[in-house]
């Protein structure tokens, strides 16, 4: 079968295409036959050794997938061959075929395609888990989303809203502001891309005001990290939730004043860890989103799909921030 691997640390351009043998499921696993794979960040981390997991190499990229079980191992229950499932698996998904652990394996409800079961459980998971448990969001909360146009942004803004919130999305062009509308914000602030100065700073701090409203935003949902967050945090509301849930403009230096004079509490976000140590919790979480997706209050926005062979374009191309929406490697 074909493989997208890792064989050294660097960016897209290091992996390859490899032919490799099928393995075969052990005890509590099953053999996927991979039909979709969605790229995410961490995915863009993991090849440069800049995530906190480092697998072994060679591995696949890929760390959410949906397709059929082609196999059963041992001790599998609630399972079959042909069933169609998806799952969050760290690493491993940019093969033809890949062996999950059925613990981390949810049947796909009939009508949900491929492309768009694998762009479910690490953004929406993501984010049902920081809004709903960090965040402790309510029937009328504001919520200020960085980054609202990528995968978990726009999973963020519809969450939001589908939870009674009103939606002021921060993005950084018109077009991705035009996104983040369509999925249902109800206010959209530009930031800029080029490094901003204090004065700058503090400009964008008061869009975020302005856009917030007199009481501030209730939670801030920080997927952009860098430059940004500071501006974002001087606009939270009086006990506001700041969700720290990534950096790819970079890891930011709070001033921690600001927290005490908003009374306010910065909470990270992680979901990985989140699903091991409360798989019940997150079990019940994917459930409601596949309740969500039936009601048609939330629905994965796939932009771009590209062939296996591609896959490292793919990688890239959510690296240099030009992705809008989920990008998705099938296996056609």
């Amino acid at each position: 079968m074909k493989a997208i691997r890792t064989h050294e640390t660097g960016g897209p351009e290091t992996l390859k295409l490899d032919e490799i043998d099928v393995p075969s499921p052990g005890k509590g696993e099953v053999l996927v036959d991979v039909r979709a794979c969605a790229i995410n960040y961490p995915d863009t981390l993991m090849i440069r050794d800049l995530y906190q997991f480092k697998p072994e190499r060679p591995y696949s990229p890929g760390g959410e997938i949906a397709g059929r079980i082609e196999a059963v191992g041992e001790g599998v229950e609630g399972f079959e061959v042909g069933d169609t499932v998806m799952a969050g698996i760290g690493s491993g998904g940019l093969r033809e075929k890949a062996i999950v652990p059925a613990n981390r394996m949810f049947k796909v409800p009939e009508g949900i395609p491929y492309e768009k079961a694998a762009s479910l459980l690490m953004t929406y998971g993501t984010t049902i888990h920081g809004l709903k448990d960090r965040g402790h969001i309510k029937e009328g909360d504001t919520v200020l989303i960085l980054g609202a146009a990528g995968g978990v942004g726009l999973s963020a803004v519809e969450l939001a809203k589908a939870f009674g919130a009103r939606v002021v999305a921060a993005v950084s062009s018109e077009e991705k502001g035009e996104v983040a509308r369509k999925a249902g914000a109800d206010d959209v602030v530009i930031y800029p891309r080029e490094e901003m100065d204090k004065d700058a700073s503090k400009a964008l701090s008061q869009k975020f005001k302005d856009a917030c409203g007199p009481d501030g935003a209730n939670i801030v949902y920080d997927i952009v990290g860098g430059q940004y967050s500071e501006p974002a945090l001087r606009a939270i509301a009086w006990e506001g939730r700041f969700l720290v849930v990534g950096f790819p403009a970079g890891i930011a230096k709070m001033p921690l004043n600001l927290t005490l004079l908003k009374s306010c509490d910065i909470c990270g976000v992680f979901w990985g860890a989140f699903t091991a140590r409360e798989p019940k919790k997150f079990h019940d979480q994917v459930n409601e989103l596949f309740d969500l997706m039936k009601a048609g209050k939330i629905d994965p926005m796939v932009s771009e799909t590209f062939p296996l062979e591609r896959a490292g374009d793919a990688i890239a191309k959510l690296e240099d921030r030009k992705a809008v929406g989920k990008l998705v490697v099938t296996m056609d």
